[in-house]
């Protein structure tokens, strides 16, 4: 019997009502093996509804309360992440050790949020005239939604929730329809912790539930990660709905090798981020710039890395590459590859017609290792989600800063070199949001805020950190005049309050 993902509203599974319902495959195989229910506008309506109707008293709830759930929440959550990990690889197909390593980030976010009483306090000012005093505190907003993707179908609902709800918020999650049950499963765990009915919503869907939730009055916030094109649809919806927003979009990130530069740990820096989690990660490095003479060698190193990665079913032990998340998208992924040669790059590695033994209905798509690639090619402009690494080449340092400038996108870049003064250069002059110095993959640490520059970003705030405490809060400035009991009244002034 094929297994049904149902919606999660005020605390329990809501059957899907709509009749509509989307497949969930299992990406190594290429088999259905599950339905997701996807939410009519009605649906939408009752998760709002009762995240709302939350509202009223987790709002005001104290902040030991809420992060005491968190706490019982983290606990069960860590004890639990075996599974939760299964779950992502039967839907998604990365790896195990990929999905735990998705999890263990997650749970970053959780730790911050049960922290979140520091984030929290306010200032005061005593004094400022005679007898007032000024304050500065920060409040919830009220109901707010993430938007979330295949890629991360744990981690990057738990970069939302779990600072959402700690700042006294409750929330309303539209996962991936691809892989849905990672989020019904924290669901699940959330409501073991305690956390009251209506807090958590989960609904699951496509672009009627989307745009549902973008014009719901009663949404006061949106949070989103995904491709540029649907961020910067987000954001303009939302913001034309008066609601706060955060959109985080697409990338093509750069890493830059100097001629100085450890060639052995850049090649396995390279590798690493470009083919990890079958390249379908925001992080990927999808290009590198090769400056000066060093080209050839770099690109031979990482051929021969590339040609040892394990390609197999996620939950084989012995993969160290799963299969990419539909068929459609590997058929979009291989022809990027198919056409680079006519584009005038040189294909190192063609990764195309992949198969593997006994699971050849599978999305599997091999190592794509692409050379001197012009900035011209589709491959290099395009996002293509995929493991399918551009190599370009540059005379100079300015040269190579040129190219990573130029790109429409600023998500995350790196540097990989021994000169202290060309790192300290470059990230100052590069245009992106993460910085890497021989670091590939530059993702902040839980208290730092994850974010890009230009057409990965739309919208004011970066995610989680110290941006996420305050996108999920309002600030309220509250001016205080005390009489002192002695004083007599002093009778009505027209006047400016004097401050002095």
């Amino acid at each position: 019997m094929t297994k049904i993902v149902n919606h999660w509203i005020g605390g329990k599974t809501a059957e899907g009502a709509s009749g509509t319902y989307g497949p969930v495959t299992n990406p190594a195989t290429g088999e259905v093996t599950t339905k997701v229910a996807f939410a009519s506008v009605e649906e939408v309506d009752a998760a709002v509804a009762a995240a709302k109707e939350a509202f009223r008293t987790w709002g005001q709830s104290s902040l030991a309360q809420r992060t005491a759930v968190l706490f019982k929440f983290r606990a069960l959550l860590d004890a639990h992440r075996d599974e939760i990990a299964e779950l992502i690889t039967a839907e998604h197909g990365k790896v195990h050790s990929d999905a735990l390593g998705e999890v263990a980030r997650g749970l970053e976010i959780v730790d911050l949020a049960c922290g979140i009483n520091v984030q929290l306090k306010g200032e005061l000012s005593t004094q400022v005239a005679s007898r007032v005093d000024v304050a500065s505190i920060r409040q919830p907003l009220g109901v707010v939604a993430g938007i979330t993707p295949f890629n991360f179908p744990a981690m990057v609902p738990m970069w939302m929730f779990p600072l959402a709800i700690a700042c006294g918020n409750t929330f309303v999650l539209k996962p991936s329809e691809k892989d849905p049950s990672a989020s019904v499963r924290l669901a699940e765990l959330l409501a073991e912790a305690g956390l009251p009915e209506g807090v958590f919503n989960v609904v699951h869907g496509d672009k009627v539930a989307v745009d549902r939730l973008l014009e719901h009055p009663d949404v006061k916030a949106v949070s989103f990660v995904g491709s540029t094109p649907i961020a910067r649809y987000i954001h303009t919806t939302a913001s034309v709905n008066g609601k706060r927003v955060q959109a985080l979009g697409g990338a093509k990130n750069h890493m830059l090798v100097l001629p100085d530069a450890d060639l052995d740990a850049a090649a396995d820096a390279a590798v690493s981020a470009a083919y990890g989690s079958a390249g379908e990660r925001c992080m990927a490095i999808s290009a590198v710039v090769a400056v000066g003479a060093i080209g050839d060698e770099l690109v031979e190193k990482i051929r021969e890395r590339a040609e040892k990665i394990k390609i197999g079913p996620g939950d084989d032990p012995a993969s160290e590459m799963g299969p990419l998340i539909t068929a459609t998208h590997r058929d979009k992924v291989a022809s990027y590859v198919v056409g680079a040669a006519d584009e005038g790059a040189e294909v190192v590695l063609d990764g195309t017609g992949y198969t593997v033994d006994g699971h050849e209905n599978g999305h599997w798509i091999g190592i794509s290792l692409l050379d001197k690639v012009p900035t011209t090619a589709k491959a290099y402009q395009d996002e293509i989600f995929g493991p399918v690494l551009c190599v370009l080449r540059a005379d100079t340092y300015e040269e190579a800063l040129d190219i990573v400038n130029a790109s429409p996108y600023g998500n995350g870049t790196a540097i990989f070199t021994r000169d202290g003064g060309a790192a300290r250069r470059f990230q100052l002059e590069v245009e992106a949001g993460m910085v890497g110095v021989n670091v590939p993959i530059p993702v902040p640490v839980g208290y730092h805020s994850f974010g890009g520059w230009k057409d990965s970003l739309f919208g004011d705030h970066h995610i989680y950190g110290n941006d996420g405490t305050h996108f999920y809060t309002r600030g309220k400035v509250v001016t205080t005049r005390w009489p002192d009991p002695a004083d007599a009244p002093s009778g009505v002034d027209l006047g400016f309050p004097r401050n002095h």
